[in-house]
């Protein structure tokens, strides 16, 4: 069961496309975090969902909020990925424990073996203020991130 907001989101460290490692809480008190789990890099679905982030990235931007992607696919996966489809934000791999930060959040897929479609808007201080969950096989909207940061506008820094 994934993560309910008002709760803590748990801190992490993980490497991104360029080995540099990224730690939730290096934001903290800084600016908000748009956290978005995918399932697998290069699949149509999951390459559809972030070129649209991707294509609509100033939705965050505008707000200073971080952008984070994150899947079980490794470092060296995760920057072709980035590179194919010029994506200019982090995209992090829970490689190894394979899907442990997935599982934090509760939305790791044991029979698949990768973390289901979730995004959570976590505010400057680490909660977290808005997510959803897609069933397997659907992506997300714009609107839904819209929506999500409409609930997290009133916390922002």
């Amino acid at each position: 069961m994934a993560l309910e907001n008002d709760t803590q989101a748990p801190d992490f460290e993980l490497p991104n496309q360029f080995g540099e490692h990224i730690r939730l809480s290096d934001f903290r008190n800084k600016k908000p975090v748009a956290l978005v789990f995918y399932p697998l890099a290069f699949s149509s679905t999951c390459t559809s969902e972030l070129c649209e982030l991707r294509d609509n990235l100033s939705l965050f931007s505008d707000k200073s909020i971080e952008l984070i992607g994150v899947s079980v696919d490794s470092k060296a996966t995760q920057r072709a990925f980035a590179e194919k489809e010029g994506y200019q934000f982090n995209l992090l791999a829970d490689f190894w424990p394979h899907g442990a930060v997935a599982k934090e959040y509760g939305v790791f897929l044991n029979e698949k073996g990768y973390a289901n479609r979730a995004s959570f808007l976590i505010d400057s201080h680490g909660i977290i203020r808005a997510s959803f969950v897609t069933a397997p096989g659907q992506p997300r909207s714009i609107a839904d991130y819209r929506a999500a940061l409409a609930e997290l506008a009133p916390v922002a820094v």
